[in-house]
């Protein structure tokens, strides 16, 4: 029997390696979204623990703390604001790469289907051809053997 050969091959080839690259890429957009909403949660830690520290002090030392806490913090909530921004942008961009994922997906499932349709023709095509190869040998057999007896 001959050997299946798909004509679109190729551009399943290619369409699973896109796939594993665009993939690859929402894995590494994950990873910065991760860390960005760590570092995120990691700042506004330490600013809550902190206006906590300033809130429970009872010293004369609090006003100072309190002073020095007000001058920094408009440094930090700069940074919180910006990193907010940053983790809206890659969630963004995280939506639009899971997006093409799953479209590129979708049209290798489709030529999967259409591999395994063609495969399944191929082979339905293959034993009728057999089959039909069988009865005429068949046919040939006994033609020959009523010819002779």
């Amino acid at each position: 029997m001959k050997r299946f050969v798909w004509r679109l091959q190729r551009v399943l080839d290619i369409k699973a390696k896109e796939e594993q690259l665009r993939r690859t890429e929402l894995f590494r957009l994950t990873e910065l979204l991760t860390a960005k909403r760590g570092e995120l949660l990691m700042r506004q830690r330490i600013l809550d623990g902190l206006l906590a520290d300033i809130r429970n002090d009872r010293s004369p030392e609090r006003l100072n703390s309190q002073a020095f806490f007000l001058q920094r913090v408009a440094v930090d909530d700069e940074r919180i604001r910006k990193l907010k921004e940053e983790i809206a942008g890659l969630e963004v961009r995280h939506k639009e790469k899971a997006a093409e994922v799953l479209a590129v997906r979708r049209f290798k499932e489709g030529l999967e289907k259409l591999r395994a349709q063609a495969q399944d023709d191929y082979v339905r095509e293959q034993e009728r051809l057999e089959q039909k190869e069988l009865d005429d040998r068949t046919t040939v057999s006994f033609a020959r053997r009523e010819s002779v007896g």
